[in-house]
């Protein structure tokens, strides 16, 4: 029997595709998503990460299924997308959050590095949005929230690749949200400064200070239990205290 939404269960039903979802930001993403009453779709490149993570899920009685895909490689979307939607219903939220990060003086950088991360942090974003949006479209309703960065507006040494692709990130989401909004899908952009999780090294920050990925997760939430005639185009999303 399917569950109507409630104010405990505002997303019952609903189906969420999580990319980067094994681990960090996606995993707290996937799991406040579940405890909305959404079906849930995790994303990611690592197979052992990812069964370990929808087994958790399942065991707090949410219907999930795990995708072990690449979502910076063209021919492995279109099975991604198929694969949820034939095990859980159409595609209603998508969350990108898959993300790689390469740092280091712009001069020292190699094409490879730049390949990497423009292709998993900006492509990666096009290639699934573009997959989702037709059914969203049709049906008239949908949410994309794109997990992007402070490095998309504040430069740092070092950084190059990484905000370039932030950066990128934005104008991305700012002119899919304007070429969607006409179909009643809402387009968003996070941006959260450091995250205390293992996708970089952060040796002088102090982790308890730092942002949590429920954090992230929350901000998520805030985003999809918007009423329905506006949507909240960006979040800049910043610790207390300094770390």
């Amino acid at each position: 029997m399917s569950q109507a939404p409630t104010q405990e269960k505002p997303l019952a039903e609903k189906v969420a595709l999580v990319t980067g979802a094994s681990r960090g930001i996606g995993l707290a993403v996937a799991k406040s998503l579940a405890a909305m009453g959404a079906k849930i779709a995790l994303c990611a490149r690592d197979p052992q990460r990812l069964a370990a993570a929808a087994a958790d899920l399942e065991r707090g009685g949410t219907s999930v299924v795990a995708v072990p895909a690449d979502v910076s490689r063209t021919a492995e979307i279109a099975p991604l997308v198929e694969k949820t939607e034939q095990s859980l219903g159409p595609i209603e939220i998508l969350v990108n959050n898959a993300g790689i990060g390469v740092f280091g003086p712009i001069q020292d950088a190699s094409e490879a590095n730049w390949d990497a991360v423009l292709d998993t942090n900006l492509k990666s974003v096009f290639l699934l949005s573009r997959a989702v949006a037709p059914g969203m479209i049709s049906r008239r309703t949908g949410h994309i929230v794109n997990i992007a960065s402070l490095a998309g507006k504040n430069a740092f040494a070092g950084g190059g690749i990484y905000c370039a692709s932030k950066w990128g990130l934005l104008g991305l989401t700012e002119c899919m949200a304007e070429d969607l909004r006409p179909f009643g899908i809402r387009v968003s952009a996070i941006c959260p400064g450091s995250v205390a999780t293992d996708f970089s090294p952060h040796s002088m920050k102090d982790p308890k200070k730092m942002l949590q990925p429920e954090d992230v997760a929350h901000a998520v939430f805030m985003i999809l239990t918007q009423a329905p005639q506006s949507f909240i185009s960006e979040v800049l999303l910043r610790p207390t205290e300094k770390p």
